[in-house]
Order: structure tokens, then C-alpha cells, then sequence
């Protein structure tokens, strides 16, 4: 059982962006004091902290500090310095600990944990070096996914190899950092969930959702995922349940899987709230923010509840400014703005959540039309 800290003890965040920010939100209603760690002044998380140093994530210094000033420790982002992180340790409490954070930044460590538990995952081989490509290639065989086993996301630090037409690329990556192989699949949808354990060792699963996505990045995420068998949403429970119990969980982890022609498939972990559960600030009786801070306090949680249905979609680059000209428009509309300075194609600026009604009703609610929008 993690030890109980209560309001107003200070909750320290490593990165101040969205996520960072919502965090801070959810502490600051329960009474927290909130300390941020980010480079960039003003940070969003900044924007609503108590305060914020200003600093790089790499300044043992900074982190030292930011423990210091703070009960607790808490991360919005996987890369961490680890070592920076341990001697932490020393002035404040990290529930989460460190093992969670070298499972899954790394992705061949990731998968190897979920494979020793038991957990169902594509086929990969780990590509150190480029000499390692084509021998991976003869075990995972064509079509599949050259990945960087650290950073990338949103599709960068990705090769997709069908042919050998792709292997210039594929060696150039692996020349440049060590990768991973995976089997491409082939999946109806991707589905995920978040799960957390609360201060008494009880799992505590949120519902399972569908995402969609356009050009690698989350578009829209539907909760519920829509026609989801009971026996599929079980077994997928159970593998939360699992991973969670494996890694004595704090804080919340969201599981992104694909539900493949073969079967429920595990694609990736993160240790922290994830973009996919944006949804449950309106649509469950707890958020996904809330439940996080909860857990690395210690205190106990309810049994998660979808109170509404609901359907998140992303607000990037110029999405944001077109939202704000429509959203008089839109009263069934809850916007969220992440206060970041400037927007940028592809850059998460904000999202949308619509609650109720019908999933074609909710759809064309957040679909956001350039059309009806002026420039």
C-alpha cells in the first residue's frame, strides 16, 4: 500500500504540457499544491501550478529542487532522466518508482515484460544495428514496422517495410539508434483503456474505447467502443488487471491495443495519463487526472463508471483558433485549451468532448467542418 498524502501537501510534476496541466487541475481541486519542472517559461501546467522551475528536464539540480519543494513526484512524460530521478527519491516520495519508467520507454523492454506475463503481442526482434536488419526481417518476416526503441511518437521514428524498396530507409534508422521489428498486423480497430491501482491495491479499469487516427496521430476516441463483445471487453480487463498487478501499478497507465482479424493484441504502454482518456473528464464519475493523483497519494477509488457516453476529438495546429470562431454554436461542447503559445500542423493545441445523444449525433458534433469555419 502507498502512504497517504493529503491536501495541502505539495504534488511535484516532471513536464508541464497538457497533460502536466490537467494533472495540476484535478490536484488543485482536491486542495494540492502543485510544483511543475518544465523548460518552457510559462508552460501550461505553469499556467495553473503554484509554481514552476524553469529549467531542463536533464538538470539533476532543478529535479533536486523540485523534490525538495514537494511530498510527492509524479511524471507526465516517459523520458526522465532516470538516474536524476532515483536521487529524487531522497526528498520526496515516487509511487510510481522507477522500473515502470524502464519498462516502458523502452519497447523492446515493453515488450518482452508483456510477453514474460503472459500478455498477447505482435511477433518482434530487437534490430541493435543495421547488420541486425535482415536477419530480424527473416523472423518477423513482410509487412511490418521498423521502430526506434525510444522517443518516436505520432508516427515519427518509423519505417513501414513492405519491400525491399524500404530497406535504404529501414537501415538508415537502425544505423542511427537501436530499433525494433514488429509484425505488421492486420486490425479492425484500436482499442484502449486506462487502468490505475488506488491506495488500497485494488485495480480500477476505465472503460474501453475505440480510437481513430489520421496520418499516425489520434483523431477521435469513442467511449464506448462501439459494438465491443462482453467477452472481448473481459478478457481485455483481465489484461489490465494483470499488467497492473505485475507492475505493482500507481498512477494510471493507459494500454493501447488493436483488436487484430486474430485476436486482442497489446500494442504499447504509458505510464501516465494518455490522450485517449481525455474523455473521461466529462464522461466518467472520475477522470482519468483525478484517479491518477488519487493513486500516487495512496487514497482509495471507486469502481470506474462510464456515467455518459462520449467522443473526444484532437483540436492540432489551426484546429484550435477554427474552434474558437464555431463554439458559439456549439453549447453541447466541452473545449479544453492547453494554453500553449504557438500552434503548429500537427501539434495538440486542445480537444473537444461531446457527452450524450447518439455516436452519429456526437460524431458530427466534433467533426469540425473547415467549411463552416472562417479564416
Amino acid at each position: 500500500m502507498t502512504k497517504v498524502i493529503i491536501p495541502p501537501a505539495t504534488i511535484g510534476i516532471v513536464g508541464g504540457g497538457q497533460l502536466g496541466r490537467m494533472l495540476a487541475l484535478a490536484a488543485k481541486a482536491m486542495g494540492y499544491t502543485v510544483g511543475v519542472l518544465d523548460p518552457t517559461p510559462q508552460a501550461p501546467a505553469g499556467q495553473v501550478a503554484d509554481f514552476q522551475l524553469t529549467a531542463d528536464y536533464a538538470d539533476q539540480a532543478a529535479l533536486e529542487e523540485l523534490a525538495r519543494r514537494s511530498d510527492v513526484l509524479t511524471y507526465e512524460f516517459e523520458n526522465v532522466d532516470l538516474a536524476a530521478l532515483e536521487a529524487a527519491k531522497q526528498d520526496a516520495a515516487l509511487p510510481q518508482g522507477i522500473a515502470l519508467l524502464a519498462i516502458t520507454r523502452d519497447r523492446i523492454a515493453e515488450k518482452t515484460f508483456l510477453r514474460d506475463h503472459g500478455i498477447p503481442t505482435a511477433v518482434f526482434a530487437s534490430v541493435p544495428d543495421a547488420a541486425a536488419l535482415i536477419p530480424a526481417i527473416h523472423r518477423v518476416g513482410i509487412p511490418s514496422i521498423l521502430k526506434t526503441t525510444t522517443g518516436g511518437y505520432d508516427g515519427h521514428g518509423q519505417v513501414d517495410i513492405n519491400g525491399t524498396a524500404d530497406l535504404e530507409a529501414a537501415r538508415a534508422l537502425a544505423a542511427k539508434t537501436p530499433c525494433i521489428l514488429e509484425e505488421r498486423l492486420e486490425f479492425r480497430r484500436e482499442l484502449s483503456l486506462m487502468v490505475t491501482q488506488d491506495g488500497q491495491d485494488r485495480v480500477r479499469c476505465f472503460p474501453i474505447v475505440e480510437n481513430r487516427h489520421t496520418h499516425h496521430i489520434l483523431h477521435e476516441t469513442l467511449a464506448p467502443a462501439p459494438g465491443l463483445a462482453p467477452g472481448l471487453a473481459q478478457q481485455i480487463n483481465g489484461l489490465a488487471k494483470t499488467i497492473a498487478e505485475a507492475l505493482d501499478l500507481r498512477g494510471v497507465l493507459g494500454i493501447e491495443l488493436f483488436e487484430s482479424t486474430t485476436g486482442i493484441v497489446v500494442n504499447e504502454l504509458a505510464p501516465r495519463p494518455h490522450n485517449s482518456g481525455h474523455y473521461s473528464i466529462e464522461a466518467c464519475n472520475v477522470s482519468q487526472f483525478t484517479a491518477h493523483i488519487l493513486s500516487i497519494c495512496g487514497l482509495p477509488l471507486p469502481e470506474i463508471t462510464l456515467v455518459q457516453p462520449a467522443v473526444m476529438r484532437n483540436l492540432l495546429g489551426a484546429d484550435l483558433a477554427r474552434a474558437r470562431q464555431v463554439w458559439p454554436a456549439h453549447p453541447e461542447w466541452h473545449l479544453h485549451d492547453y494554453g500553449k503559445a504557438k500552434a503548429r500542423p500537427g501539434r495538440k493545441m486542445g480537444h473537444v468532448t461531446v457527452c450524450g445523444g447518439e455516436l452519429a449525433e456526437r460524431l458530427k458534433a466534433v467533426a469540425l467542418e473547415e467549411e463552416d469555419c472562417e479564416d
